[in-house]
């Protein structure tokens, strides 16, 4: 186990598996949220270290028992309370190690300018595992075994209709996270006609006769899919 402590900022769904591996690697580990419902899901979860508090508070932040060199991992689900909880943080304990989760390059730059020591984005992380998964054939059979395990998780390939309100937007400003998905790739007929995994780094455009391939729950691709064409 590693000796620093560590105070994980934010709890929720998409947060457990992570919760889960810092409490097992780290002896000192706490989680702090900012509403009654995150702190009693935490405290069902079997979590002892567990601070409701305003995270907007200064003063309240600054009572936590932080040291030189813990690690402060900010993964608020409100991406502006993140960036703002980051730059709070990176400025009360600037010799702790601020780690900060993003979902887009934008939101990668604005966490940096706020003092992020590290950042984690999350769609270059997806996008490059996957794009390494299938192009292991023994990988590939584990997440197909994995994908069948849970029938209501899938890959969902969709074509931009023309009146599309995706149509003429660059793949950087669109918040796929606010429709429960995650964009893995596209077919970009302007540049070519072969697909392209999204990673940060690319300036892509979505137009109309363009193809994405996007991973999550079927009701949640089932309603973009009808977004998109609105």
């Amino acid at each position: 186990m590693f000796r620093q402590k560590a105070f994980m900022f934010g709890y929720s769904q998409s947060r457990l598996f992570l919760a889960k591996e810092l409490g097992y690697k780290l002896m000192g580990f706490s989680i702090i949220v900012n509403d009654e419902k995150s702190y009693q899901k935490a405290i069902l979860d079997g979590y002892s270290s567990v601070r409701l508090l305003d995270v907007t508070d200064d003063r309240a932040l600054e009572e936590l028992p932080v040291k030189d060199n813990d690690y402060l991992i900010c993964v608020m689900d409100d991406h502006y309370l993140n960036v703002f909880l980051t730059l709070s943080l990176h400025e009360l304990f600037p010799k702790a190690i601020v780690v900060a989760l993003s979902d887009s390059p934008h939101t990668t730059q604005k966490l940096k300018m706020a003092g992020a020591s590290r950042i984690i984005d999350l769609y270059q992380v997806s996008a490059n595992r996957i794009h390494n998964i299938l192009h292991k054939p023994v990988a590939t059979k584990l997440v197909e075994r994995l994908l069948s395990s849970d029938e209501d998780f899938s890959f969902k390939e969709m074509e931009i209709p023309k009146g599309s309100s995706l149509d003429g937007v660059m793949v950087d400003d669109f918040d796929f996270t606010l429709h429960g998905v995650i964009l893995v790739g596209m077919i970009d007929k302007r540049l070519s006609n072969q697909f392209i995994f999204i990673t940060s780094g690319l300036e892509n455009r979505f137009d109309v006769g363009d193809t994405i391939v996007c991973i999550g729950y079927n009701a949640d691709l089932e309603k973009f899919e009808d977004y998109i064409k609105l």
